[in-house]
């Protein structure tokens, strides 16, 4: 899976434990995947998704924005325009949000 540098900090530190995902693809719940920074970089460790739900992305709470590494919905709101897009933060969109645990670390 994709993730920006700062989040996979977040990740490795145990900060990070949830990401909402406007992607048509599907990932798999009790499965594996490295997480990197870019398509074209070692993985930087490994997560195992263990729940998968969809949400409007407006319904998100204080308590998933905490999972996501973020301090308040402010904050979440910035970084999520700031991945995919200006105006791309459309309360009525739905999302896939993904629960995951790291499972394994590499050196990056």
């Amino acid at each position: 899976m994709l993730f920006k540098k700062p989040l996979i900090q977040k990740i490795r530190e145990g900060e990070k434990t949830q990401t909402r995902r406007i992607s048509q693809r599907k990932y798999k719940v009790g499965r594996p995947y490295g997480i990197r920074s870019s398509r074209f970089r070692k993985s930087e460790g490994h997560i195992v998704i263990n729940r998968r739900f969809e949400q409007k992305l407006g319904e998100i709470r204080l308590t998933d924005v905490k999972k996501e590494g973020f301090n308040s919905l402010e904050e979440f709101r910035r970084a999520w325009e700031e991945i995919n897009g200006k105006g791309s933060w459309k309360p009525e969109q739905i999302v896939s949000v993904y629960e995951f645990e790291l499972v394994g670390e590499s050196n990056p």
